[in-house]
Parts: C-alpha cells; sequence; structure tokens
C-alpha cells in the first residue's frame, strides 16, 4: 500500500464491483479514484469481529473522520455516490463509460509534465504528514526547485506566447 504513494506516476483506481476491507483500503491508497455507478465499498470486518485496522490507516486519510469511523465501526455497505460524496473516489460513471474516463482522466495526466507531476506527488505525501510551518518550508523549496527546471520555463513562455506548451519527455 506505502509503495503506491512512492511511486512516481499518478495510480488510478479502476473500481467496477465491490471493494471491501484490502479493496477499500487500495481504494483509498490509490492517488485517484473513478468507479462504476454499481461499485459497492466497505470495511466490514467488524461483521466478523475483526476492526480493519489496516484500511482504517487509509481511510482515516482519506474520507472524513466520522464517515471513516461509521463505516468502520457498522461495516456497512455505501454506494458510489455514497463514496464520492465522502471523497474516496474523484468519479462515479455508468458502467459502460467506466474505461472510457479512465482513458479520459489518464490522458488529461499524460499531457502535463513527467517532472512536475513527480515532484508534486512526492510533496503532496510528504507534506501531509509534517506540520504546517514545515509543509510550507517544503512546498517553497519544491516550489523554487521546479521553476527553474527547463519544465517550468518552456510553460511559463508558451502562457505569455499564448501557445501550448510543447513538453520534452
Amino acid at each position: 500500500m506505502r509503495r503506491i504513494q512512492t511511486l512516481p506516476q499518478p495510480v488510478i483506481a479502476r473500481v467496477h464491483g465491490v471493494a471491501t476491507a484490502a479493496g477499500c483500503q487500495l481504494v483509498a491508497m490509490c492517488d485517484l479514484a473513478v468507479a462504476a455507478d454499481v461499485a459497492r465499498f466497505a470495511v466490514s470486518g467488524i461483521n466478523a469481529g475483526l476492526f480493519c485496522s489496516s484500511p482504517s490507516v487509509a481511510l482515516s486519510r482519506n474520507v472524513g473522520r466520522k464517515q471513516a469511523f461509521e463505516m468502520l465501526v457498522t461495516g456497512e455497505f455505501i454506494d458510489a455516490q455514497a463514496a464520492l460524496a465522502r471523497g474516496l473516489v474523484n468519479r462515479v460513471v455508468a458502467l459502460p463509460d467506466l474505461d472510457a474516463e479512465i482513458a479520459r482522466l489518464t490522458e488529461q495526466i499524460l499531457a502535463k509534465p513527467a517532472l512536475a507531476l513527480r515532484m508534486g506527488k512526492e510533496l503532496f505525501y510528504r507534506q501531509l504528514e509534517m506540520g504546517i510551518d514545515a509543509a510550507y518550508q517544503l512546498a517553497g523549496q519544491t516550489m523554487a526547485c521546479n521553476m527553474i527546471d527547463d519544465v517550468a520555463q518552456e510553460g511559463v513562455d508558451a502562457f505569455v506566447n499564448r501557445r501550448a506548451p510543447r513538453w520534452s519527455v
């Protein structure tokens, strides 16, 4: 689960059915999640006398505290729309449209410079574990490093000249 956050590329969960216990944990750990409208989610170990301890880590960091705790102590399933409302998933689409929606999201991400995505993802997860002062210091350092890179220079030049950026691979 931890490896997902250390990968340089964004990881998208594709949910087309039931995601329970570690499956729900996996959805919560992914950077983004797209679910079919028929998908359902639960951390239902409590129904068998087991508190979903490991899934609680990811869930509590991606869903509101009270909503995560309710899921953990009731074991009840929620539907895709509830998962969207709680922040467990980013998008909900009809099952036949699931792959096309993931392709659209992937294309949007792939159109961005890989260096900026890599730096941004690393910053995003590192700063979450810090106090606010340290988080802003790290964010400032990351931004300064990003701004002096050729990627940012191309982006600024493209913006100023009202043209699409030409990102190098």
